[in-house]
């Protein structure tokens, strides 16, 4: 695998925080094999995480969802109100888009399944380095399907717009941080709902091409590349509850 030197030539610190002691020495041993990337300490359990990281000072915790004592995702929540330079990534059974909601919405950068690849542990690692979330591919998809679902349900009748809206469950929350124009953010809450160009502008009474200039710009304050990565960054800033 190809080393990476994003981080200054300086090895990746990465804590393990995980209730099986197989589990963790499987993977301590698959990260230690990269240059770039150091296994400084572990825990069995959420409420050893904070202190864990006051002590190994990681820049990335491997966080199991599904822990004794506190579940990894309020360790997760703990974590951000404590140390929020400290990234985390999920590491779960489940691939239902709930459970990726939440977890970003406490706080976390990072989802994976455990049946990942190795090298696309290792690839999530770099990326959230490097200042990136990083989606497992399986749970993006569900994800996409799931705003995709919303929009056909809304559009070829089979629920009304406003059921849609009751049924994605969607609010958008203005924040300090939030670099959107007000119409922005609006277009970015619909978006959220799974709907579509066309049926943003129905409903905010604009072109179509006016809501992809929206979308375009939304795209490029948020550094992101698609619909689905925007909706997902808005729901881990804040900005979008469900």
């Amino acid at each position: 695998m190809d080393n990476h030197n994003s981080n200054d030539g300086q090895a990746i610190k990465v804590l393990l925080a995980d209730d099986h002691q197989l589990f963790r020495e499987g993977l301590k041993r698959i990260l230690n094999m990269e240059e770039d990337i150091e296994v400084i300490g572990e825990c069995s359990d959420g409420s050893q995480v904070l202190e864990s990281c006051r002590l190994y000072q990681p820049e990335i915790v491997l966080m199991d969802i599904n822990m004794p004592v506190l579940n990894g995702v309020d360790a997760t929540a703990e974590l951000r109100d404590a140390l929020p330079e400290v990234k985390v990534i999920i590491l779960s059974i489940h691939d239902d888009e709930s459970y990726v909601f939440e977890t970003l919405r406490k706080g976390a950068t990072g989802y994976l399944l455990k049946d990942m690849e190795a090298e696309s542990l290792i690839n999530a690692i770099r990326t959230v380095a490097d200042g990136n979330a990083f989606i497992h591919p399986k749970v993006t998809g569900k994800l996409i399907q799931q705003l995709r679902r919303m929009e056909y349900l809304s559009e070829t009748g089979a629920i009304s717009e406003d059921h849609a809206i009751r049924e994605a469950g969607v609010k958008f929350v203005a924040g300090d941080n939030n670099p959107l124009t007000r119409r922005e953010a609006e277009v970015l809450r619909l978006m959220a709902e799974g709907r579509s160009n066309k049926t943003i502008g129905e409903h905010l009474f604009i072109s179509e091409k006016t809501v992809k200039n929206h979308v375009s710009s939304i795209l490029q304050k948020m550094d992101v590349d698609d619909r689905t990565q925007a909706v997902i960054n808005a729901i881990k800033f804040g900005w979008v509850t469900l």
